[in-house]
Order: C-alpha cells, then sequence, then structure tokens
C-alpha cells in the first residue's frame, strides 16, 4: 500500500486529533505515518497506535511557548516564529524522510516548513484548515479586522471602515514572516511566495467544515469540503461530571491548548457568584497559575469534548476550528473571544449565522463575558438558529468523506 505521510504540529491538541481523525478514516486504505518536531500531544499519536517519526530540530516547551506568543500577536519578533536556519534544518530533516518512504502525500495543517520540502521533492501536499485562512475570505469582503490592531487610538474609526482594511492589514502583519521562508525556499531553488496565504494555496486543500459554515463561493477546484473533524478522545466523563447538580443552567469553558493564560484565568475566576454551573478543562492551568476556582467551577483535565458540550446549555471558547464545529454539532450558542486572526474569522461566521458574541481579546472583562453568557442562555432565536445548523452540520460529520477523497486522489 502506498504510505500517506502527516505533519501534524503536535503541541497543538485540535490539530493532533483532526490528524488522528483522518488517519483512521484512511489506515485501511495506505500506511500511515507521522512525523513530529515534537509536543505535549504526540502521546495521542502513540496510544492510537501509529508511528511518529521525530524530526529535527525538536520544538523544547519554551519554543513553543515562544510560537504561541507569535500565532496570538503577543510577540513579533522573527527568531520566536522560525528562523532561517530552523527551516533549513526541517526541509533537510523532511527531504531525507521522503526519500525513504516515498509518500504518495504530506498531509498537514500548519507545520510550516513542509510546504518548502514538498515543493523540492516533488511530493504532493495536503493542506486541511478552514475557509477563513484563505486569502479569498479576505476578498470576499466578509472578514473583519485582527484584534491585533484593536489600538484605543483607532476606535474612532468605524468598523466598516476597518473591516474593508483587514486583507492589506494580514498580509502586512505576515510581510516580515514570509521573508523568511523566500530566503530558506531560495537555498532549495523553489520560487517565492507572494503572501503567507500562498502557503498552504497547494495541490490540494481539504476545508474541515460543511459548505454553508462562512458562506464562500465559487472556490477553485482543488478546493474539497471534508466536513468538520472534531477531536473525538478515548476517554469517560469524569463522575464529578455526571453528577454535577443541574439546578442551573451549564456553561462549558475551553479555549484549548493555545489560550492566552491570563486571559483565561480572567474569565475563569470572573465565574465567581454567576447563576450558572461551568464545566472547564484547564485543571494544569490551574496548578499552573494558582488561579481561584469558583465554587461554581468543575475544573478537569482534557475531557471528550464531544460527549461533554451536549451536556451544556452554551459554549465559552476560543474560536479554534476544533471548538467552534464540536459547540456547533451539540446546537448550542457561543460566546467567543479569539486569540489570533483565524479564531477571530471562526467566530465571526456563527455571529453571522445569528448564534454568537465575539469579544474582542482587548475589550474583554468578566463583566462583560458574563453579561453575554446571560443574554444568549435567554435568547431563544439564538438556540433555535444554532439548532438549525446542527442538523446542516451532522449531515457532513462522515468520516467517509475524508477516505472518499484520499482513496480517489491517491490510491
Amino acid at each position: 500500500m502506498k504510505t500517506l505521510l502527516f505533519a501534524p504540529l503536535a503541541c497543538n491538541l485540535a490539530e493532533v486529533t483532526r490528524a488522528i481523525d483522518m488517519a483512521k478514516a484512511c489506515k485501511d486504505n495506505f500506511n500511515i505515518l507521522f512525523q513530529s518536531y515534537g509536543g505535549d500531544f504526540e502521546k495521542e499519536i502513540i496510544k492510537e497506535g501509529f508511528e511518529v517519526r521525530k524530526l529535527s530540530p525538536q520544538m523544547t516547551p519554551e519554543r513553543v511557548e515562544k510560537f504561541w506568543k507569535v500565532d496570538k500577536g503577543e510577540s513579533f519578533s522573527l527568531d520566536d516564529f522560525f528562523t532561517v536556519d530552523e527551516l533549513t534544518t526541517r526541509v533537510e530533516s523532511e527531504l531525507a524522510l521522503y526519500e525513504e518512504v516515498k509518500p504518495a502525500a504530506v498531509v498537514t495543517g500548519f507545520c510550516l516548513s513542509v510546504p518548502i520540502s514538498t515543493r523540492v521533492a516533488g511530493v504532493p501536499l495536503v493542506w486541511v484548515i478552514q475557509s477563513t485562512w484563505i486569502k479569498q475570505y479576505y476578498e470576499s469582503g466578509m472578514a473583519t479586522c485582527p484584534d491585533v490592531m484593536d489600538f484605543s487610538i483607532l476606535r474612532f474609526i468605524p468598523d466598516h471602515i476597518m473591516d474593508k482594511l483587514s486583507e492589506p492589514i494580514m498580509e502586512f502583519i505576515y510581510w516580515a514572516y514570509i521573508g523568511t521562508f523566500n530566503k530558506t525556499a531560495k537555498k532549495f531553488g523553489v520560487k517565492p511566495y507572494e503572501t503567507m496565504f500562498d502557503l498552504w494555496d497547494c495541490e490540494h486543500v481539504l476545508l474541515a467544515e460543511p459548505p454553508g459554515f462562512s458562506g464562500l463561493k465559487d472556490l477553485p477546484s482543488n478546493y474539497h469540503y471534508i466536513g468538520p473533524l472534531v477531536g473525538k478522545l478515548d476517554m469517560e466523563v469524569p463522575e464529578e461530571i455526571l453528577n454535577m447538580p443541574k439546578d442551573m443552567p451549564i456553561v462549558y469553558f475551553a479555549m484549548g491548548s493555545s489560550g492566552t493564560h491570563k486571559i483565561v484565568a480572567k474569565i475563569l475566576e470572573g465565574f465567581e457568584g454567576q447563576p450558572f454551573r461551568v464545566i472547564s478543562p484547564v485543571k494544569a492551568l490551574v496548578e499552573k497559575l494558582n488561579v481561584n476556582v469558583p465554587s461554581n467551577v468543575i475544573a478537569t483535565g482534557w475531557l471528550p469534548a464531544h460527549k461533554v458540550n451536549p451536556m451544556a446549555d452554551i459554549s465559552v471558547i476560543h474560536g479554534g476550528i476544533g471548538t467552534v464545529m464540536t459547540a456547533c454539532l451539540a446546537g448550542l450558542p457561543v460566546v467567543g473571544v479569539g486569540m489570533q486572526p483565524e479564531q477571530e474569522a471562526n467566530l465571526e461566521c456563527l455571529v453571522r449565522k445569528g448564534f454568537a458574541i465575539r469579544i474582542k481579546k482587548k475589550r474583554l472583562s468578566s463583566e462583560k463575558i458574563n453579561e453575554d453568557i446571560k443574554k444568549l442562555l435567554k435568547d431563544e432565536d439564538a438556540k433555535r438558529k444554532a439548532k438549525e445548523f446542527q442538523k446542516e452540520i451532522e449531515k457532513w460529520d462522515d468520516p467517509n468523506k475524508i477516505t472518499e477523497f484520499f482513496v480517489r486522489t491517491f490510491k
């Protein structure tokens, strides 16, 4: 059988679980191999019985922390993202692996060196993203100005004017970073990229969402909808959650593996005394930051979100596509605080559908988030619209769509 090589960012739980879902869907038709530069969630891949090749240079916990700061707009240091030396070593490691295993395709969600290495080796690349990442989304006029530009001095400018600037702003933000990739690409004789958006405009782009999520029309022929990829951790729901009192509405509060620690802590502590109960998989963060957990909050380790979300009345999330799709499959209204532009855009898609409220990161307060939770808990129209989209997305929650694409394209 031919080999599919999966290259997830193993420090991101959502991406790892998405890659695992695809690998499971394909394992009867392909040999499956994973590559990784390190991360806390490699163990989830191994737990599923898949082989992982660890490539150099491995990302230390400190390196991961710096990477996330750039991703969330908290740092603009090129060295905190990737240096030319790092990318060069990565490309060399990947080329050696391709030579050994001869993959039919490389599949990634955010391993940023593989666009270069696959071009050098002539191996097809499959990007698994969502429509809010791509250039067409910004060209469509649906994008909003990224929160990184939400400076108080600019707030006198109407939102609709700032939103029209979203595409040039994003290209400007990414301009310095694309230079690092082009310097690396030049070393290997690869044509330079014009913008960061070009990194994922490759042979095949899989959109992990249903067609109606963002509202984009007329995408290129190499773009394919495969439906939601929701991480389904193989674990039981803790007894404390199963037995929690049902005397008040229940909030599911999750910020994934990329949530900003201070923001998570602020939201969590602000739940004190509120007329709802909260389930939140933030135990590791609570222990790290010495957060005071309110009596109406159950703080746990990682949870099977697909089982716990439906137990809640509302989701409070950061807007990563995994948390968004999980909330939508549960038919829940959403209050969201995006950590970076893609998450902000994902949340805006739900706002346009009428069952979400997005709070800009720089304007967040405990009072605001609790006010919006209470507002949506009383909003019957939002609940109805969430249930309507739940029916639409359930039609696409089918791993056979993944299998069909890979068999049709690469077997």
